[in-house]
């Protein structure tokens, strides 16, 4: 939780126990927003179709629908991974263990292909981000997985290929989480940041010793207990924490 970072002046949002903290964070001359989850007790998911149609959801409000359906409602959702015009996932793409997408481990254009890339996998009471091989190497048990890239912080050094006086700013989103896999940081810029500012937020303000970037050309984020929620275009994977419906 909060706790385990006390050099930090948060400003989070005051939760019960269990529940998704979110607030502001300012690193390096940037303000980021950053909601923090306990993996052991908030209930994380991937969503990307409905499971009634078999249409994408394409937006928070297509989540929000879904879980009101299974009597639940809707406390965090953020962006999960880069995704084609028809909104399918580019990479890796696991969601209640059925896999729809294999993952991709080959360098390509573009951020997802900048090498390394990850996976953020969801097990049972548990949440990591692993680089892709790794992941291919010890096939953990995910319920859920997202594969995007690049990687922005692996076993606790940047990408290689990230530097400080990149010219390279967009608003940007990202995924970190803890060594023991209890908790998961997600951050979105509130400006246009580098890559290499956006990765030291995970490493030296965070923590993380595994962070992934999401993405930067879409980056959203609903998180009601903050009064935020993202509009704009159709996007594709999104990741959640659900709960009894209030």
């Amino acid at each position: 939780m909060i706790a385990a970072l006390p050099l930090l002046a948060l400003a989070f949002a005051a939760a019960p126990a269990g529940a998704v903290e979110c607030g502001g964070v300012s690193h390096a001359g940037a303000e980021f927003t950053v909601c923090e989850v306990d993996a052991g007790a908030d209930a994380l998911r991937l969503f990307l179709n409905d499971p009634q149609s078999g249409e994408p959801l394409g937006g928070f409000s297509g989540v929000e629908r879904v879980v009101s359906r299974e009597g639940l409602s809707l406390r965090f959702a953020m962006n999960a991974g880069m995704f084609h015009p028809d909104l399918s996932p580019v990479g890796l793409y696991i969601e209640n263990g059925e896999s729809a997408m294999r993952a991709v481990s080959s360098a390509g254009p573009g951020n997802f292909g900048m090498l390394p890339n990850g996976v953020l996998c969801i097990g049972d009471g548990w949440t990591r981000v692993y680089e892709t091989l790794r992941y291919l190497d010890e096939r953990p048990a995910c319920r859920h997985a997202t594969q995007s890239g690049p990687m922005l912080v692996i076993d606790g050094e940047l990408h290689p290929r990230f530097s400080a006086d990149s010219r390279s700013f967009h608003v940007r989103n990202g995924v970190g989480t803890s060594a023991d896999g209890r908790t998961a940081w997600f951050a979105v810029s509130s400006r246009p940041v580098n890559f290499h500012t956006f990765a030291r937020l995970f490493r030296d303000v965070l923590e993380t010793p595994s962070a992934l970037y999401l993405d930067g050309s879409v980056s959203r984020l609903y998180a009601p207990q903050i009064g935020r929620r993202d509009a704009g275009g159709r996007i594709g994977p999104i990741v959640g924490v659900v709960g009894e419906a209030r």
